[in-house]
């Protein structure tokens, strides 16, 4: 009958989607950006052309230009999941991929920690990762850094072997499907080799009294770490781009015009409500670096520098250093826990400690005991229900939100298939997800294809600085699809070179005049919207919510 009953396993497995459907906005949320879209159709591309794609295949602009689809086999992934359950069985998996990698973080935790210890840091560690909570690949590179992080464990405390097989033999053949599920296999490399760089940092402090045996044996796990680490590089090199990959990344990472205009690539901002876990977490990493440094060791001081270093850089590395530091964390925690009765803390602590301890350890020895996890998989199977339902909560429709995609404008843009049309990157992607392959965009998301160039010129043309009409020109751009309040859509109001066709209060197109004869457009093209008054239209420095909040793979 107990095999029957939830552990903390399941509560950890279902805290993502309870948090997702409880406290967040649900699918809204999970496909607040559509990139997905683009994905999906390139997933599509690769299974009918049996290869990757080596040039563009959605824009207009840069047709047959070299591209990257660094994460093809994700993108394979989707279009199956796509074609066989459309946007809901997408998402679905999405919310799998999150579940699954809280409820192996958890048990990872509960290694160091009594089980309210590891539910709780988990709890910290999903919410504060939930920024980043997008159906995108990059949800591979949690579940990989966790199986990694579980792997390394394993290692450092002696059990070196799995089914016989040394797990830094494992990691390298692993970093192949990371590799080709998407471009942060490079993560389970940093860790790997902060391991290592641990190992060496016991080696070249401990003092002439550490036992020389031990000094030996620190080198020996130092080596052993670097060269899986360097196979692991050398695996991921098995990819259809080789080499080439590594470059091209390496590029696009150091690219300073990252930091400046796209969300992920900013430092975070603390304003977010999100951002107390993350600061929760900052300091009880800060607590275990300097306990693990007190007892001489550098491998969890180090790794958990790399990553808040990171994570303060770039709010993307965010997920990342909470899944990193909940381990040290809970460690740290249940530790305090355990010495606190010996301190000389009011004695009405010390009874509270004590009992929470003796409870936590009666529930440890129950929590163990195996589990067919009904109750997850029933979880997982309602919310699954309930997604793919003919009416579903407004919670649960599996969709890019109409209020904020151009949803009501695509039978106008249909109107002509020829069209070359101009609109922001996230609704680029958005028209590559509804009218590829007869219609192309101008820009979508892959902002590491375009370049910084390229990418410069389309911000002109947001924010119309000079020469924003030259450059759609150049590119033959007859259409615009743009939200109403803008700068671009305010000039293109007083221009007489354009024509507004349609408006639906979410967006609007605007034809090229001599697309339309130079006439009036029929009001029978028209959409709902509302007139505006001329405070809307104003131009401004830069459109921030354009060209600085935009989520990229």
């Amino acid at each position: 009958m107990l095999k029957l009953l939830p552990s903390f396993t399941d509560f950890a497995f279902l805290m993502p989607i309870v948090f997702l459907f409880g406290r967040m906005g649900g699918l809204r949320d999970l496909l607040s950006d559509c990139d997905t879209g683009w994905h999906i159709r390139t997933g599509e591309w690769i299974v009918a052309n049996h290869r990757v794609p080596a040039g563009d295949i959605f824009s207009f602009s840069k047709t047959g230009d070299p591209w990257f689809a660094w994460e093809w086999l994700s993108d394979v992934v989707f279009a199956w999941l796509n074609g066989h359950g459309g946007l809901q069985a997408v998402v679905v998996f999405a919310i799998l991929l999150l579940a699954l990698t809280f409820a192996l973080l958890f048990k990872l935790l509960r290694r160091k920690s009594n089980p309210f210890v590891a539910i709780a840091i988990t709890m910290l560690a999903a919410a504060g990762s939930s920024i980043h909570w997008l159906a995108r690949p990059h949800l591979f590179t949690l579940l990989f850094l966790v199986l990694f992080y579980a792997a390394l464990e394993q290692v450092r405390e002696g059990r070196t072997r799995l089914a016989g097989v040394p797990y830094l033999v494992i990691l390298p053949v692993v970093t192949v499907l990371w590799t080709n599920l998407h471009g942060g296999f490079f993560v389970g490399i940093i860790m790997i080799g902060a391991y290592g760089g641990g190992e060496l940092l016991t080696l070249a402090f401990s003092g002439a009294g550490h036992p020389a045996g031990g000094r030996h044996l620190a080198g020996r796990r130092a080596l052993h770490y670097f060269l899986s680490a360097f196979a692991c590089l050398a695996a991921s090199l098995i990819n259809p781009y080789t080499y080439h990959l590594h470059t091209h990344m390496a590029m696009y990472l150091r690219d300073p015009f990252n930091s400046q205009h796209i969300h992920e690539f900013l430092s975070p901002s603390f304003h977010h409500p999100s951002a107390i876990f993350f600061e929760l977490m900052l300091v009880l990493a800060a607590v275990a670096a300097c306990r693990s440094l007190s007892k001489g060791s550098f491998t969890d001081a180090l790794f958990l520098l790399v990553w808040a270093h990171g994570a303060l850089l770039a709010a993307r590395n965010i997920p990342i250093f909470l899944i990193v530091a909940a381990l040290p964390a809970a460690a740290v925690i249940q530790e305090g826990l355990e010495r606190l009765p010996e301190w000389d803390v009011a004695g009405w602590l010390r009874v509270v400690v004590q009992r929470f301890n003796r409870v936590a350890a009666e529930t440890a020895v129950t929590d163990v005991i195996g589990r067919w996890h009904l109750v997850s998989a029933l979880g997982l199977v309602l919310v699954a229900a309930l997604i793919c339902a003919p009416h579903p909560p407004l919670k649960f429709r599996a969709e890019f939100d109409p209020k904020t995609y151009p949803a009501g404008a695509l039978a106008t843009l249909r109107s002509d298939p020829q069209a070359r049309i101009f609109t922001h990157d996230e609704w680029g992607d958005y028209l590559i997800w509804r009218l590829y392959p007869s219609q192309k965009v101008f820009v979508d998301g892959r902002s590491d294809f375009y370049g910084d160039d390229f990418e410069q010129k389309y911000i002109d043309i947001l924010n119309v600085s000079d020469g924003w009409e030259k450059t759609l020109a150049q590119f033959g751009v007859d259409t615009i699809l743009m939200p109403p309040n803008t700068p671009l859509a305010g000039a293109l109001k007083e221009s007489s070179r354009w024509r507004m066709v349609y408006d639906d209060g979410i967006a609007v197109v605007f034809f090229h005049a001599q697309k339309t004869g130079g006439k009036p457009p029929s009001l029978a093209l028209m959409g709902e919207g509302v007139s505006r008054d001329r405070e809307v239209t104003k131009t401004q420095t830069s459109d921030r919510a354009i060209t600085e909040t935009k989520s990229k793979t």
